[in-house]
């Protein structure tokens, strides 16, 4: 990349004025991914919001009805559910992923023996996938937390909670933080290690307690941290498919259905228009999020 500078001297000294032009070598390294983008994302996404108007049902032939399908979705109390849901466990998890995750980054960056291996330990979880997962604790919670519930003679763990209308949802945020914590946690420990630990000595000087610590220096150094963990926490928790499906498929009935999980049945039954109406609605709304977050934490998210 080159630089110029430009000096303007007449009428007295004047700061430098710096221009910067790009090489074209770099437009053309970032053609491809503009080009895959492109394809894959943004056109696809152009011809289901199009579709978003129609009667199709995937093939053959269609007919626009303009907002027929939008009107439909308002009115729909299964999408209206999954939206509360999905809504609903998103931030419950991401408050237990991040409060989690950040206990386990000071623990893990503390004066403890053996915290290397311990953290190798603690992100096994993120190269699980998801499905498997799900499936493995499906059977703890419908076949060993019952037995063990039984055992002790607790008759609130004798039933599996994932059959629980009320209580499958708390399967499903177990279940999904104890993935997601892993990822958070990196994104932590890092935060942590980038404090100077001069810092701590000088609040240990002056006699401050570890919670006080905790509070009032870890906490606001690395609140640039939170914010990251938080953004990407919820994109993701918004979009949770494979471990509902493996555990309650979106049951007891429809209880814990999200709306991924919403649109692809839709597609899967000839709803193709319907459903891309629903996922156009999901995207707006998810897009205003990102935008109130970035708002609201602007000036904080700076590495």
């Amino acid at each position: 990349m080159s630089t110029t500078t430009t000096l303007v001297t007449s009428g007295g000294a004047k700061p430098a004025k710096n221009t910067r032009r790009v090489e074209p070598i770099y437009y053309l390294f970032l053609l491809p991914a503009v080009i895959l983008f492109t394809l894959a994302i943004t056109v696809p996404g152009i011809i289901g919001i199009f579709f978003s108007f129609t009667d199709s049902i995937g093939i053959g032939e269609w007919q626009f009805i303009g907002l027929v399908n939008y009107i439909a979705v308002f009115s729909d109390p299964a999408i209206l559910s999954s939206f509360l849901f999905t809504f609903g466990f998103s931030l419950v998890t991401v408050i237990v992923v991040n409060i989690i995750a950040l206990l386990l980054a000071v623990g893990l960056t503390s004066r403890i023996r053996y915290k290397v291996a311990l953290r190798a330990v603690f992100v096994i979880p993120m190269v699980v996938s998801g499905i498997i997962i799900a499936y493995v604790f499906q059977f703890l919670f419908q076949n060993s937390v019952p037995a063990f519930g039984g055992a002790l003679g607790i008759p609130f763990l004798e039933t599996s909670i994932l059959a629980n209308p009320d209580l499958a949802w708390i399967g499903i945020v177990i279940v999904t933080a104890w993935q997601a914590i892993p990822g958070t946690l990196l994104i932590y420990i890092a935060g942590l290690l980038a404090v100077p630990g001069d810092v701590y000595e000088a609040a240990d000087i002056d006699g401050a307690t570890k919670f006080q610590q905790l509070m009032r220096i870890t906490l606001p150094l690395v609140a640039g941290y939170v914010v990251i963990n938080i953004i990407l926490g919820f994109k993701n928790f918004l979009n949770a498919y494979d471990i509902v499906v493996g555990l309650t498929n979106g049951g007891p009935g429809t209880a814990t259905r999200t709306i991924a999980m919403t649109i692809i049945r839709g597609f899967q039954t000839g709803d193709y228009a319907y459903q891309m109406a629903t996922a156009t609605l999901f995207f707006i709304v998810t897009i205003i999020i990102a935008i109130l977050q970035l708002s609201v934490t602007r000036g904080r998210s700076a590495l």
